[in-house]
């Protein structure tokens, strides 16, 4: 299983240079896992940078994989992983939810870097 984190999304969709590292994951819907807080992360900047079009396209695009909702459980658990990790609670949730799905995060987020289920890219700079 792949969960694919906002920051790798936002790379995919805006065609940077580590779009096609990402693209692996993002392609393969059936193996494809979405932290519900990515869809509104995407959306927003997506809202805020593009417009409404172009924010509908993309979270549908993600909502070809399986969409995981935050419930109780999941937000103690992303609790937890937050705590002890020291992560922001959007980083804690994606944590949270790839260890509940057995799933590789793909990321350009460095504080996920260096963990064992963790695909991380470094953000690209821009020409």
């Amino acid at each position: 299983m792949n969960g694919v984190d906002s920051s790798a999304w936002l790379a995919y969709f805006a065609g940077e240079r580590n779009s096609g590292f990402f693209a692996e994951a993002i392609e393969d819907t059936e193996r494809l896992i979405v932290p519900v807080i990515c869809l509104r992360e995407v959306f927003k900047v997506v809202l805020s940078e593009e417009g409404e079009d172009d924010a509908l396209q993309a979270v549908s695009a993600m909502q070809q994989g399986f969409v995981v909702d935050l419930d109780g459980d999941l937000a103690l658990e992303a609790a937890w992983i937050g705590h002890e990790e020291k992560l922001a609670f959007a980083d804690s949730v994606v944590h949270a939810v790839a260890t509940r799905h057995g799933a590789t995060i793909w990321t350009q987020d460095e504080h996920l870097s260096g963990r064992d289920n963790v695909r991380y890219k470094a953000k690209s700079k821009k020409p």
